[in-house]
């Protein structure tokens, strides 16, 4: 019953991932005509998962079965005994009797117990899966306080955002980055190796280096979504982790790959907001911004417009100027921009890199870019390599290797 509920578990496993693998690149799939490739992978697996499902299926009848065969042996044995002996026949009865009874009894109940015992037999594999996947989330759980008590001598929970003693942040001078580290699980070396500096507020700033220098990684910290092994990050002397979602609340997210869901324009930018709450005078300006008027007034249906999962019925730059209008609709103080407008022409590029540099001043700004036409004008460029801030400078002194006099 385990062995059947392990190999149930394991087709359906890799059933789900044939077909991510198959649709997710339909057109690899039907250009390089691999097609056959995943059918009979797929047809694999489902035999697989038939013929353990069906011998589970037929174990779990074959108790009761068992049970009457046995039984109705056992009686007929008894009175051939019995008549072999020449035992009384009214004594024989009665004894039966007493059989017969308890049989009707017995058999529903241990079919019953031998049915569970194998449900969960079968069951086991998955839930001893899920229980040691709540194990180590509760274990990453109770690190990640235990740091956050160190780092502040206090005894608050870092993952709920009700509790009374969690402070209120607001940017009105700066951000600190100060002395963080941080290693991903079973890793030999830090990703990120006592990283330092200083954001003023309506300063932007560029993370530059190649792929593997630690910049995702940094940026994925600043955003609160992996705790540091050392160090904190500080707004006007608070520390963020005093109150994770006020801090999250600060920051708009324009990442490389945009997510879209399978709805309207309108929803995917202002995203999660509910439909009666949407400010439409902050939609249009917000869409304004990124360059998105002429598209939408394109479309039949204007902002209500669906885009199709995950965006498919738009183009990459179309998808990724959703994600930048969807930013800016939040209006957050501080716009992390990691490739933002790697997926966009020239043109586009350029149009957008405007609406961004328009934001300078007014919005706080961190730039993750591969191509430094984009951090141009950025106050101040920090280059990441193995996880360490190896230069800083402005674009002149960084990229171009001049020395600004003073």
């Amino acid at each position: 019953m385990a062995y059947w509920g392990k190999e149930g578990s394991e087709s359906d496993t890799e059933m789900i991932r044939i077909i991510n693998h198959s649709v997710g690149g339909l057109k690899e799939t039907r250009v390089i005509g691999c097609e056959l490739y995943f059918e009979s992978q797929m047809n694999i697996q489902a035999q697989r998962h038939a013929s353990t499902g069906t011998l589970f299926q037929v174990f779990q009848y074959l108790p009761r079965i068992a049970i009457e065969a046995l039984l109705v042996t056992f009686i007929v044995g008894f009175i051939s005994v019995s008549l072999i002996f020449n035992q009384n026949p009214q004594n024989l009865i009665s004894t039966l009797s007493i059989f017969a009874v308890a049989s009707i009894r017995l058999i529903p109940a241990v079919s019953q117990l031998m049915s569970a015992i194998g449900t969960l037999r079968n069951s086991s594999y998955s839930l001893n899966k899920l229980y040691f996947d709540l194990q180590e989330l509760e274990v990453n759980k109770i690190e990640a306080v235990k740091y956050v008590n160190t780092l502040h001598q206090s005894n608050f929970d870092v993952f709920s955002s009700q509790s009374d003693h969690m402070q209120h942040l607001s940017l009105l001078n700066e951000i600190i980055i100060s002395r963080i580290s941080y290693c991903y699980p079973n890793a030999s070396e830090n990703a990120l190796k006592n990283v330092f500096f200083t954001l003023k507020k309506g300063q932007s700033i560029a993370l530059i280096g190649k792929s593997g220098a630690g910049k995702t990684t940094l940026v994925d910290v600043i955003l609160s979504l992996l705790i540091p092994n050392n160090g904190d990050i500080r707004v006007d002397g608070i520390s963020i982790y005093d109150n994770l979602r006020s801090w999250q609340n600060l920051i708009g997210y324009i990442p490389q790959s945009i997510f879209l869901m399978d709805d309207t324009i309108e929803k995917n930018i202002a995203f999660g907001v509910p439909d009666e709450q949407i400010d439409s005078k902050k939609l249009q300006k917000a869409i304004q911004t990124a360059q998105l008027e002429e598209f939408i007034s394109q479309l039949p249906d204007g902002i209500k417009t669906s885009v199709g999962e995950r965006g498919v019925r738009l183009s990459g730059g179309q998808r990724q100027r959703i994600g930048i209008a969807r930013a800016l609709y939040h209006e957050r103080e501080i716009l992390i921009l990691d490739e933002a407008t790697s997926a966009l022409d020239n043109e586009t590029e350029s149009l957008i890199s405007q609406a961004i540099r328009s934001l300078s001043g007014t919005k706080t700004l961190i730039i993750i870019a591969h191509r430094l036409s984009t951090v141009e004008h950025c106050d101040r460029i920090y280059v990441l390599e193995r996880g360490t801030i190896v230069k800083s400078g402005s674009y002149q002194e960084v990229v171009l290797g001049q020395t600004i006099p003073s």
